[in-house]
């Protein structure tokens, strides 16, 4: 508990420091930009979204990998402060056609499709009565002991998880021709299609590689949406073919990384200081 407490309180320090930043570079505090924002916020009420990006939830010491602990106490924290998961198709809705969206939403991503995901993560996300979107590598799904097998995601699925492609290989598509791309694209659509039910409507570029011919090759395949690794949130603005993510990644202090990562996403994204 003191350790938590600990924790919380560097946060909140780091908060404050972050907020005297924007105040000396003009971001706030400027009487003629809060009635500029104001205005904006009475004009239009959409609001912009943070979408987390993980990988792997266990213990491994790799940047990719979140312990459960760390991962149930973020959770943890997303749940104490009223935060509430959507689907994709809920923010695109929300984007094209005004849906009214849930107080604080939040989409929660997989890359890839570890057994983790299933193993430790899904268990913690149901605790806190969150879902997640899944973006399988379908060659290694059901083919290798370290990702799930198709039953392990139908499971989920019917506890409303959403999957999406990753790829048929992992491949960046940007180092690949067109014709390979195309495969990569529409084969890993038809693999869901034919396991799930359902053509998948969104796609997450391995590696986080695109390019202008690739964001034309994945509308072209048929998805609705396409995310990067870029860091970022989403919004009214945001290429749908080009959506930023938060990378949550491990380090010396996980939460405290996730907690400023996801408290000031649009002041660090405008300054330029996470790039992934």
């Amino acid at each position: 508990m003191i350790k938590s407490h600990r924790r919380l309180f560097v946060c909140k320090a780091v908060a404050i420091v972050l907020m005297l930043l924007l105040v000396a570079i003009g971001l706030v505090g400027s009487r003629a930009s809060s009635i500029s924002v104001n205005s904006n916020l009475t004009k239009n009420s959409r609001i912009n979204i943070p979408i987390l990006n993980y990988h792997k939830v266990d213990d491994q010491n790799i940047a990719l990998s979140v312990s459960p602990q760390e991962f149930d106490e973020q959770m943890g924290y997303l749940k104490s402060q009223g935060y509430n998961t959507i689907s994709p198709d809920v923010f695109l809705s929300y984007i094209k056609g005004g849906q009214n969206l849930p107080p604080k939403p939040i989409i929660i991503t997989f890359d890839d499709g570890y057994l983790d995901n299933y193993s430790n993560a899904y268990p913690i996300l149901k605790k806190y009565g969150f879902t997640a979107t899944i973006f399988l590598v379908t060659n290694l799904i059901g083919n290798d002991s370290r990702f799930m097998n198709w039953d392990q995601v139908r499971e989920m699925q019917q506890s409303g998880f959403i999957f999406g492609s990753h790829t048929v290989n992992h491949t960046p598509l940007t180092k690949i021709s067109t014709n390979s791309v195309k495969n990569e694209l529409i084969q890993s659509r038809a693999k869901i299609k034919k396991e799930l039910g359902y053509e998948p409507c969104f796609f997450a570029y391995p590696t986080g590689a695109y390019d202008l011919n690739s964001m034309k090759l994945v509308r072209e395949a048929g998805y609705d949406a396409a995310f990067t690794i870029r860091y970022g949130q989403v919004g009214p603005e945001s290429n749908l073919y080009a959506l930023e993510r938060i990378p949550i990644f491990k380090g010396q202090r996980t939460f405290q990384s996730f907690f400023v990562r996801l408290k000031f996403a649009a002041v660090l994204e405008r300054l330029g200081a996470i790039r992934n």
